[in-house]
């Protein structure tokens, strides 16, 4: 069992930055991926960036060159830096984790981000 808890939202203007937190407890040696998705109201939740055990990193082409995804110390933490934020950016962010032999997921309970215009 991975448990996950997401810190570091709020309220920042357009423009701003804000920096997501993820802490991952339980069996973190089992993990394969950490991940940012996100779910604005009334639209489905959607990959925002991932990292995998090798370091491979994925973005939605929507935050691509303005959101860093970063895990440290072998994914226990994995930051989501996000800049030149914008209001379609709004939504509550999930931290998610799956596991290499067993293919479960592990979802956050998610951290409210609003960026106001």
């Amino acid at each position: 069992q991975v448990q996950l808890v997401e810190s570091g939202g709020g309220l920042v203007q357009a423009g701003g930055s804000l920096t997501l937190s993820c802490a991952a407890s339980g069996s973190t040696f089992s993990i394969n991926t950490m991940g940012w998705y996100r779910q604005a109201p009334g639209k489905q939740r959607e990959l925002v960036a991932t990292v995998t055990n090798g370091g491979i990193r994925n973005y939605a082409d929507s935050v691509k060159g303005r959101f860093t995804i970063s895990a440290i110390n072998s994914k226990i933490t994995v930051l989501l830096q996000m800049n030149s934020l914008k209001p379609e950016d709004t939504a509550v962010y999930y931290c998610h984790a799956d596991e290499i032999v067993s293919g479960n997921d592990y979802w956050g309970q998610g951290t409210q981000v609003t960026v106001s215009s």
